[in-house]
């Protein structure tokens, strides 16, 4: 799903285009699921993926490069000055399970 590379990661998606609206479903048969809102027509898909991956890691779209996959749905996708713990957070669950040692100071706040 994600590997570290040279400057950065690359991530490793299966892209799901035509979908309601843009989010990251989560780890997909070795690869990372996307919805993408745009059809995958003339690039439109591949562009609303860049932005997207760009406002949800706050990397500029610069930064991100599809390097294989262009008119498939199995895309990597190199992201350069992104590390990979903050890569990590596309495929952490929502809210507080997300650190595991949170998770451990609430659950010892409720046995008290």
């Amino acid at each position: 799903m994600i590997e570290i590379v040279k400057g950065g990661v690359r991530l490793h998606l299966f892209i799901q285009p035509n979908a309601a609206k843009n989010e990251v479903i989560g780890p997909h048969d070795k690869e990372l699921k996307i919805k993408i809102a745009a059809p995958p027509v003339e690039s439109r898909a591949n562009e609303e993926l860049v932005e997207f991956l760009s406002e949800l890691l706050s990397v500029p779209k610069r930064n991100i490069h599809v390097v294989r996959g262009e008119t498939g749905r199995h895309k990597t996708v190199e992201v350069q000055g992104l590390t990979w713990e903050a890569a990590q957070k596309l495929i952490a669950p929502p809210g507080p399970m997300a650190d595991p040692a949170e998770s451990t100071r609430t659950k010892a706040k409720t046995r008290k």
